[in-house]
């Protein structure tokens, strides 16, 4: 049996110098929302966030796969959530 891996998923968020990039200004006020075992729960806090700041065209949240960091070299198949 093939050992399941978690999806760990990062929220953040901050100012960004362009709407369009992802190059974020001050970075010791970068908002870390949290970490997230799988994206459906990571997608829903950070539309939280990006919800209450959508009227800011500078604030920017989003969604980091950690598990593609912390594993580069595991292919995407074998990173299948774990099983309760």
């Amino acid at each position: 049996m093939k050992e399941q891996r978690s999806k760990m998923h990062l929220v953040m968020g901050g100012r960004v110098k362009d709407p369009r990039g992802l190059e974020f200004v001050n970075l010791d006020k970068i908002d870390l929302v949290g970490v997230y075992p799988d994206y459906d729960e990571a997608e829903d806090a950070w539309r939280s966030k990006a919800q209450m700041t959508v009227d800011d065209a500078e604030m920017k949240y989003v969604v980091v796969h950690l598990h593609k960091l912390l594993e580069p070299d595991v292919p995407l198949e074998d990173q299948t959530p774990a099983q309760d």
